[in-house]
């Protein structure tokens, strides 16, 4: 059986705060470490009230530091909201913690609304426009000491110098990332869990275009899907109701809480909001492990998946928590004493 991976977006719900919802991560990640997950990775996003994920590098820390044989990582650091450098140190430190350990996912949108993304940037010298290709580049560049004689960073180390950066990987949507991370030898996770765009054609070009790297000799394709587990299709789908009223929540450009199933239940959903739950149920995975699994094979298969990663955006920890637990079983984790 192939790799099960979570991502984590420290979701707040309508119960819950910021903090508690902080604390539940490092609460999750111990759990999945002792399920036998292979990889742990939070979000960045910002200006979201339904999300407390907005620093990555210091939660990666939090929870390496809580817990003993998974990879913790981003997934992703959103590279246009920082400078290389700054990136580069800080998971050089993370790396130098927690050796062997640290994986660095970089995102090329902003994780947030157009002027929060500004806030975020107006100190830079460049706000506007799509530079991720050359921040990129640049962090290679601080890694690789690849600054030509005559440039003003030719003498700028990454500190620490004697550590170096964690496994990379490129996150992406459709089919750009996908051959960025071929042509430079990354790995590659495709975010199904938000994207409308079929993840097979992605992966197989990301597999088929691969070029071996110093950090890297064959292809990591990584599959990101939403999923909802639990004992019974019923619960599951009473579960998911918080993902439904959520999403149609967003697309309303309402950005909230994540509800509880039971303010779900008493809430007037309208034709377009039903419309709108139909079109995200064709990408969430509601069910008992059994049909969750019936639905996976075969997109793992498509894909060619070397692992998957989920993510599951629900109102209440321990159903969560559960909801991993009955993936472990049936991906055949082992569980550790």
């Amino acid at each position: 059986m192939i790799s099960l991976s979570v991502l984590d977006l420290s979701p707040v719900t309508t119960g819950s705060s910021g903090p508690q919802a902080l604390r539940n991560s490092i609460d999750l990640g111990r759990f999945a470490d002792r399920l036998g997950f292979t990889r742990y990775w939070v979000a960045e996003h910002h200006n979201m009230p339904n999300i407390a994920s907005s620093a990555p590098d210091i939660m990666i820390g939090q929870i390496a530091a809580a817990t003993k044989r998974m990879h913790v990582g981003s997934g992703g650091v959103m590279l246009p909201n920082h400078a290389p450098l700054q990136v580069a140190e800080r998971f050089k430190v993370l790396e130098a913690l927690f050796p062997g350990r640290i994986d660095l996912g970089l995102g090329r949108a902003p994780g947030t609304d157009p002027a929060t993304s500004y806030a975020l940037r107006r100190r830079q010298d460049d706000a506007t426009g799509d530079d991720f290709l050359d921040r990129f580049q640049e962090l290679l560049a601080f890694e690789g000491r690849l600054f030509p004689e005559s440039h003003p960073f030719r003498k700028v180390n990454a500190m620490p110098a004697d550590v170096p950066l964690p496994p990379l990987f490129l996150l992406g949507s459709s089919g750009y990332s996908a051959q960025l991370a071929a042509h430079v030898g990354a790995g590659f996770s495709f975010a199904h869990h938000f994207s409308d765009f079929d993840p097979v054609g992605p992966m197989m070009t990301y597999r088929e275009q691969f070029k071996p790297s110093a950090t890297r000799d064959k292809p990591l394709a990584i599959l990101a899907l939403h999923v909802v587990c639990a004992d019974t299709e019923a619960e599951a789908e009473r579960l998911a109701t918080s993902v439904d009223l959520n999403f149609a929540l967003r697309r309303q450009g309402r950005y909230q809480p994540i509800p509880s199933p039971e303010e779900a239940a008493v809430h007037s959903y309208s034709p377009t909001d039903r419309a709108l739950i139909g079109q995200n149920r064709a990408r969430l995975v509601v069910g008992t492990k059994d049909k969750v699994m019936a639905h996976l094979e075969p997109l793992i298969e498509a894909t060619q998946a070397d692992e998957v990663m989920i993510t599951t955006m629900i109102y209440d920890h321990e159903a969560r928590k559960h909801s991993y637990k009955l993936m472990a079983k049936a991906f055949g984790l082992e569980e550790s004493k």
